[in-house]
């Protein structure tokens, strides 16, 4: 118990450690399969792309529940087809963050750590709603997976009201991942020029 409660309140804090210590590694390590073609463009490719999906799905997510939060349960859009979209998409661009290093051991990193401390906040965070909302919430749950989208079950509206303020904040973070590939470029051109050192490769 004390060990979910660590993670649910010090969880931002525990990601920041987590991308300064992955930071750290990625700068002063190189991948085996960079600048040797086939294997490592790939890596990259995938990494880019998983990070693009991310950050639309994070800003489409954002559109919804920004300003909204416990109080409204939302249940259309993104939240039609998982109830964790945010978390999801975040998962998806951490991963392709890490493809992007063109190794497989740091996305690996990534989804062990993500799912040792988000399963925690999740079920947290559900079980607020579900105080909150009772009933409404248990049938959402019945009807909508927890974590995978399933896109059969897509519902959307014709109108929906957005709170500007709150939303332009969550469009920043948003971003993070398209300026973590943008790092991982000017690490790569440090490491080209020999302005910084590699002491590992990394798989």
């Amino acid at each position: 118990m004390k060990r979910k409660s660590i993670f649910i309140k010090k969880r931002i804090a525990i990601t920041k450690y987590l991308m300064v210590l992955l930071g750290g590694v990625v700068l002063f390590s190189s991948s085996v399969w960079e600048g040797k073609g086939f294997i490592g463009d790939i890596l990259f490719s995938v990494g880019a792309v998983l990070a693009s999906i991310a950050t639309v799905g994070r800003i489409w997510c954002s559109a919804y529940i920004s300003g909204y939060k416990v109080n409204t349960l939302i249940t259309i859009g993104p939240y039609s087809m998982c109830r964790n979209p945010l978390y999801f998409f975040s998962l998806l661009g951490a991963i392709g963050v890490g493809f992007a290093t063109e190794t497989f051991s740091i996305p690996l990193v990534i989804l062990i750590s993500f799912a040792l401390q988000y399963t925690y906040v999740i079920d947290y965070e559900e079980s607020r709603l579900l105080t909150e909302h009772k009933t409404t919430f248990e049938e959402y749950m019945k009807k909508v997976p927890k974590f995978f989208p399933s896109f059969r079950l897509f519902e959307d509206t014709e109108e929906y009201i957005i709170k500007p303020k709150i939303f332009r904040r969550r469009l920043f973070d948003s971003l993070w991942f398209v300026w973590l590939l943008g790092v991982l470029e000017l690490i790569s051109a440090l490491h080209t020029h020999g302005i910084v050192p590699t002491f590992i490769n990394l798989y």
